[in-house]
This record gives structure tokens, C-alpha cells and sequence, in this order.
């Protein structure tokens, strides 16, 4: 579980509902109509920008968000500089006897297992990552739409209540309800937008960019096993993926 996004999210919704307590109850800052305008009414409008399936697999995708366990680079160049060496003394059929948890990088041995060239390893695992990075980048693009959106709903429900007002100038009972609507809307869609919807597609994007990032260092690692390199010298070159600060130090 990612506790930044979880902490973040619970900690934001909290610090909102302290000052709405504090500023005379919750029960002022709920309006039902509100809620519908800018809540219901932006989904309709972000389905309206993509095909249904996109839509629904969204919520899916948001769980990335919070539930996502991503191997560290270090930890993948310590497992394929072992295979590496594994394939250096008995082959690459004894790689398949290695035990692999991480898919893409099973996928990748399992190609080498099965004796394919070079160029077809890199093209089939290049397409690989390029995939799966751009259906990434879709379920990013619709929590952003989702954030675009809602702000503008608010402001329509703000016009709707504005005009509600205006129209019952005469009945001062009716104006405060009106005028309810009318803000309540644009704190609603200014809330789901930045702190659910845009927050959510930022950590979207940067999974995905933590991702494709492991894919292209086990690319790298697989070829330079094809290409039969040596352990330490795959390694050497691997560790470039790090940051300065945790690559070993040479004594």
C-alpha cells in the first residue's frame, strides 16, 4: 500500500472537515443538489470523452493509486545479475528452473528459454512497454479529465443557484438556499478536483513512469545476457539506473 496517497487523502479530508466544524457545523456545507450537479454531472461529461470500457475500468486504474507494490532497481539488478551468472555457467535452459515473481521479467527469461533471436526479444518487449505504458497514461488522462471537469460543474451549478437567487429577489427565505447552491457547487468541484481527481492522475503518471523504468533496465539486463556479457560488467552497467546516492561505493 502506498501510505503517501493514503495519508495524504485522509489527512487533506480531515484538515477540510476541522475548519467546516469549526466555521459552525457540517451540516451547512452539505447540499444535496450540489453534490449531484458536480459530482454526477462531471462523470457523465468525462464518459462523454471515452469509450465505456476506459470509463469503468477507471476506478481499476485508480487503485494503482493506493495499492501498487513495485520491486526497487536495486533489488532487480541483484535478481538479474544472478541470472546472469546462472546463464554464463549452465545455459540459458537453466534459467528456467529460476524462481521469478516478477512478470515482465519472466516473460523476458522465457523468451531467452525458448531460444528466440536478438531483434525479435527487444521488438516483442520494447511493444511490451510501450503498451502498457500508453494504457497507463489512458487511466491517467481520465482522472485529469476528471479534474478539469469538476470545477466547471461548480461553476454551472454557481450560475444555476446565481440565477435561483435573482429570480426570487422578492422572497428573502428563498435567497439563502439559492445561495447555497451557488457556492457550495464551486467548493465542491474545486475539492474533487484537487484532491481526488488530480492528485490521483499525478500518481498515476508517476507509477507508470517507475514502471517503465524497471522494464527498460530488465530490457537492458536481458540482452546484455543474450549477448552473454559478463555478471559484473551487466551489473556495472545496470547501476546506472540508480540514483548517485545508492549505487554501491568501491571500497
Amino acid at each position: 500500500m502506498d501510505l503517501a496517497t493514503l495519508i495524504g487523502l485522509i489527512g487533506a479530508m480531515a484538515f477540510i472537515a476541522m475548519a467546516m466544524v469549526l466555521g459552525g457545523g457540517m451540516t451547512m456545507y452539505v447540499d444535496v443538489p450540489s453534490i449531484f450537479i458536480v459530482l454526477v454531472g462531471s462523470l457523465f461529461v468525462v464518459m462523454m470523452k471515452f469509450n465505456l470500457g476506459q470509463f469503468l475500468g477507471a476506478a481499476k486504474v485508480a487503485a494503482k493509486a493506493f495499492m501498487f507494490k513495485l520491486e526497487k532497481p536495486e533489488d532487480l539488478i541483484e535478481r538479474v545479475v544472478q541470472l546472469a551468472d546462472s546463464a554464463r555457467k549452465g545455459g540459458f535452459l537453466a534459467l528456467e528452473e529460476a524462481n521469478i515473481t516478477n512478470p515482465f521479467l519472466q516473460k523476458a527469461v522465457d523468451m531467452l528459454v525458448d531460444g528466440h533471436e536478438q531483434n525479435v526479444v527487444k521488438a516483442a518487449l520494447e511493444k511490451d512497454i510501450d503498451l502498457t505504458a500508453e494504457r497507463q497514461t489512458e487511466g491517467a488522462r481520465i482522472f485529469r479529465s476528471l479534474g478539469d471537469v469538476a470545477p466547471a460543474m461548480g461553476m454551472i451549478g454557481t450560475l444555476i443557484g446565481l440565477v435561483a437567487m435573482l429570480a426570487n429577489m422578492d422572497d428573502p427565505k428563498a435567497i439563502g438556499p439559492a445561495m447555497a447552491i451557488a457556492l457550495l457547487t464551486t467548493l465542491y468541484g474545486a475539492m474533487l478536483a484537487n484532491m481526488v481527481a488530480l492528485p490521483i492522475a499525478d500518481k498515476l503518471e508517476l507509477r507508470s513512469g517507475e514502471e517503465r523504468l524497471n522494464r527498460t533496465l530488465i530490457l537492458d539486463a536481458i540482452l546484455g545476457i543474450q549477448d552473454g556479457q559478463n555478471p559484473r560488467v551487466l551489473q556495472s552497467l545496470l547501476e546506472n539506473y540508480l540514483a548517485d546516492s545508492k549505487r554501491p561505493r568501491e571500497e
